[in-house]
């Protein structure tokens, strides 16, 4: 098994996304970066700590290797919001892929760069690639939130514009 931390605004809507996709064993909610020692979602959702909301995916690489998985999340978030995700404004918001070694970068960097140029969205893409560190568990309530209250967590999804989104953007392949 294999670990990689994705940033892509709530980390709700990125935990049900990437859980679907075959290969993936567990997406963990949780928090990365930042400016204090620990994270909890109080402190983390002032945006004054400047953590992210960030999923700790643990999949099979044999069955979804880290290009698939990080080109996959591409499909799942704005990638050209500098500000945060949807309807959520903030540093905690904003999208970022953590690398953990320079296999892991080199894929990331070369996968935005692939988007870029591709020209699906006529801005530039600006999730960040940065090095992963430390990892805090977001608190168990969020944890398969979408699971756990699913009406709320579907007005959610729809009322921030990401479900909308992405339909737009990605069609089917998402």
């Amino acid at each position: 098994m294999k670990i990689a931390y994705l940033a892509g605004g709530c980390f709700w809507c990125i935990e049900s996304d990437l859980i679907k996709r075959e290969g993936v064993f567990s997406v963990v909610s949780g928090y990365m970066g930042g400016t204090k020692e620990t994270a909890n979602y109080d402190d983390v959702c002032t945006g004054q700590t400047l953590h992210r909301e960030v999923v700790k995916v643990i999949y099979d690489e044999e069955i979804i290797n880290y290009n698939a998985l990080v080109d996959y999340f591409f499909t799942c978030i704005d990638p050209t919001n500098p500000y945060g995700q949807f309807a959520d404004i903030g540093p905690q918001y904003k999208t970022a892929i953590y690398y953990s070694d320079e296999t892991e970068e080199k894929i990331a960097l070369s996968l935005k760069k692939l988007l870029d140029e591709s020209k699906r969205f006529t801005d530039p893409i600006v999730t960040d690639i940065l090095r992963a560190t430390e990892f805090y568990e977001a608190e168990v309530y969020h944890q398969e939130y979408y699971k756990k209250q699913p009406i709320h967590y579907e007005n959610y999804r729809i009322g921030s514009g990401r479900s909308g989104f992405i339909k737009l953007i990605w069609g089917d392949k998402h």
